[in-house]
């Protein structure tokens, strides 16, 4: 295995502060953090000078670290610094590493930026900006916009500051200064650009891909995971009960007692903003807590997935006459691959991965990576019950705007709510596969089967008699185990307001004008406000 980068020169010098070693590996680096005091330093001359200090770190749940070194096309690389940002929803982290000068000594370190995406990754590269630069009023989520000779979708647009720093950076942080907006860019060439005017009327740029933390051939980890931290506990502002923060990139808990949904997206000291649930939801068929091997796609590998959070979302909006539709999402998390959802919804199981390119629209069809998808459905949804753990803000009544597509058992979903726009990536699943991937019994077994083959995009027709036809089969199953009363075990096991017993009934009753996979294979939210 070729070694990690190993810088060629490193310079030295005394915190002007507290006297402690500052070091840095590249001539280019501009600013550092002490490691000791957190004093924010700049280079000046041979000597360091002293502009602020920089804030305790909000810990996330990264197993990157200083020190961690790795390779990305064919190139080694250390993690020398990192910068935190945040606006009022959420908080990410930049990772600042240095590329390997491949033995020249005079040639300079290439400086990079490994960022958060959605709870995944990207390594992104500063440059220069050519032709004329939107205003950042001018950008708004959604809409195609002509920057640096390329074509690009306004992903999202927020305000953000920098939090906190420490290590070496390229530029020194601005940490007492007003918000800046940060606009994040993609196309379908699986390419993410940010617009970055904290240091206006300059206008920051960089291009980057997303990449998986396996293929960078990391060392130098985080030895435990940050799903295991002891010390981020607090009081449930509603009810007093003690709430357990499993997860450091966590925003929003619920708590187990009342149900209530905390805000914790700006730390746990202080008063929290809250909010009670308006109903009680229903119990998840898949634990909280629990770990299952599942291979998300075709070629992925079969990982660890555990359980952090639980959501219930309805169709909202709906014209007058139409049923409204209702599905289950389950919030997934892998230390090294980030998050994933799989969705239950009325015509079957799902999953979906973020992405960081977007496909390219035309009319009704979207094109990602050479496959076309057929449009599905266009429909407004909302949350109406959480349990568990979110890396985003959970905020009451917020609506998301969403659109589904499909090309055979590959599936599509666009996502807006407000100013940030959101592509996943997924396909369906198996309702057996997942059962055994979680260890689930019988009856959770049996309520989650609803199951549909792949359709072609060409209406809710095909999709119908597909839905009808497994239903079918299990109301013959079911009847066949329990006599008569062939939905008894669902209500005994999740109550009669449950969806598994109302799906079950409706499933006796005459199947004509049901609706069914409303929201079916998307749906799947990956919150707002965050990089």
């Amino acid at each position: 295995m070729t070694a990690p980068a190993t810088p060629q020169r490193r310079w030295r010098a005394a915190c002007p502060n507290c006297g402690a070693s500052v070091e840095f590996a590249s001539a280019a680096s501009a600013s550092a953090v002490c490691g000791y005091c957190r004093s924010t330093l700049v280079r000046d001359g041979d000597a360091l000078r002293r502009i602020g200090r920089s804030a305790e770190l909000f810990d996330d749940h990264s197993p990157l670290q200083l020190g961690a070194s790795g390779r990305y096309s064919g190139a080694a690389f250390t993690v020398v610094g990192r910068q935190q940002l945040g606006d009022d929803d959420a908080r990410w982290s930049e990772w600042h590493v240095l590329f390997d000068a491949g033995g020249d000594a005079d040639a300079g370190l290439r400086s990079g930026w490994l960022s958060e995406d959605n709870g995944r990754y990207v390594m992104a590269f500063d440059g220069p900006l050519t032709g004329p630069v939107p205003a950042p009023g001018e950008l708004h989520a959604g809409e195609q916009r002509a920057v640096a000779g390329g074509v690009w979708s306004v992903a999202s647009v927020v305000q953000a500051r920098v939090l906190a720093a420490e290590g070496e950076l390229p530029r020194p942080p601005r940490l007492e200064g007003a918000p800046f907006t940060v606009v994040d860019l993609r196309n379908d060439r699986g390419e993410v650009a940010t617009l970055d005017w904290r240091d206006a009327p300059e206008v920051g740029w960089s291009i980057g891909r997303s990449v998986r933390l396996s293929d960078l051939v990391l060392t130098g980890l985080r030895e435990e995971s940050a799903g295991a931290v002891g010390g981020r506990s607090l009081a449930c502002p509603s009810c007093g009960a003690s709430l357990q923060i499993k997860l450091d990139s966590t925003q929003s808990i619920v708590c187990d007692q009342c149900h209530s949904v905390v805000d914790v997206s700006q730390g746990v000291g202080g008063d929290l903003a809250h909010y009670a649930q308006d109903n009680a939801g229903s119990p998840p068929l898949i634990p909280l807590g629990r770990t299952g091997t599942l291979a998300l796609g075709p070629k992925a590998p079969a990982l660890p997935w555990q359980v952090v959070g639980y959501a219930e979302r309805v169709e909202v909006d709906v014209d007058p006459g139409e049923e409204q539709t209702a599905w289950r999402e389950y919030l997934l998390y892998h230390r090294q691959e980030g998050f994933a959802f799989i969705v239950d919804a009325e015509d079957g199981w799902s999953y979906a991965i973020p992405i960081t390119g977007v496909p390219k629209v035309k009319g009704d069809r979207a094109i990602l990576e050479g496959v076309t998808y057929a449009q599905l459905y266009s429909y407004s949804g909302a949350v109406t019950y959480v349990l568990g753990e979110f890396y985003w803000r959970l905020r009451k009544g917020e609506k998301t705007r969403n659109t589904d597509y499909a090309a055979g058992v590959k599936r599509l979903n666009r996502e807006q709510v407000g100013q940030e726009v959101t592509w996943s990536a997924g396909g369906a699943l198996d309702s057996d596969a997942v059962a055994k991937a979680f260890g689930l019994g019988t009856v959770e077994s049996m309520a989650m089967k609803r199951d549909a083959q792949a359709v072609s995009g060409s209406g809710r027709g095909a999709l119908f008699w597909v839905v009808a036809a497994v239903i079918i089969v299990v109301v013959v199953m079911s009847m066949a185990q329990c006599g008569s009363n062939d939905c008894q075990p669902l209500r005994d096991s999740f109550g009669e307001a449950s969806a598994e017993y109302q799906q079950c009934l409706r499933s006796q009753r005459s199947s004509t004008g049901t609706r069914f996979g409303g929201g079916s294979s998307g749906g799947f939210s990956s919150g707002g406000g965050h990089k």
